[in-house]
């Protein structure tokens, strides 16, 4: 079964596309989205084996969302990244993909850059998992990191600001 964040950010990722209807089944759970109806169903799926249809059926309840619930989630989003006074000289490093963001190689290991660091082109700034491979991001400028736009283990989506570097 998917954990709460990974269905809101489904919700999410549907709300602000052009999908009208989105169907996801795994390990027997059944997920589907319809943004006409804003209805997020949850219901078992179809027993596969025989043994699976003589054992007595569990039914999961319906989970109602309103379609502005997805959309307050979406606002309370750039709270967390702080927007500093733009300058020229001002790099955003952003997430080449979606997934987790990792400031560290390990949770007991100093981050790769904090506030301040002096960063080159080729200096790994941090981690982004996706699928289960741990993807090291590169700072791809010369600067020093003025601000760190994201917290750990949180979710990024693909061309969201992770840093901004003050470029030399």
């Amino acid at each position: 079964m998917l954990k709460i964040q990974e269905i809101r950010e489904l919700i999410r990722l549907v709300n602000e596309s052009n999908i009208v209807e989105f169907v996801y089944e795994h390990d027997g759970s059944k997920i589907k989205m319809k943004k006409a109806g804003a209805h997020v169903a949850i219901e078992p799926a179809a027993p596969q084996t025989i043994a699976k249809e003589a054992a007595p059926q569990q039914t999961t309840p319906v989970v109602q969302a309103e379609p502005q619930a997805a959309v307050v989630e979406k606002k309370e989003e750039p709270k967390q990244e702080p927007t500093p006074v733009q300058a020229d000289n001002l790099h955003k490093i952003t997430s080449p993909m979606v997934g987790t963001f990792y400031a560290a190689p390990s949770p007991d290991a100093e981050p790769y850059v904090k506030v301040g660091d002096k960063v080159k082109k080729d200096t790994v700034v941090c981690i982004v998992e996706a699928m289960k491979l741990f993807n090291e991001i590169e700072a791809e400028v010369e600067g020093e990191i003025v601000e760190v736009l994201v917290k750990n283990g949180q979710l990024v989506e693909y061309g969201q600001p992770l840093f901004l570097v003050k470029t030399e």
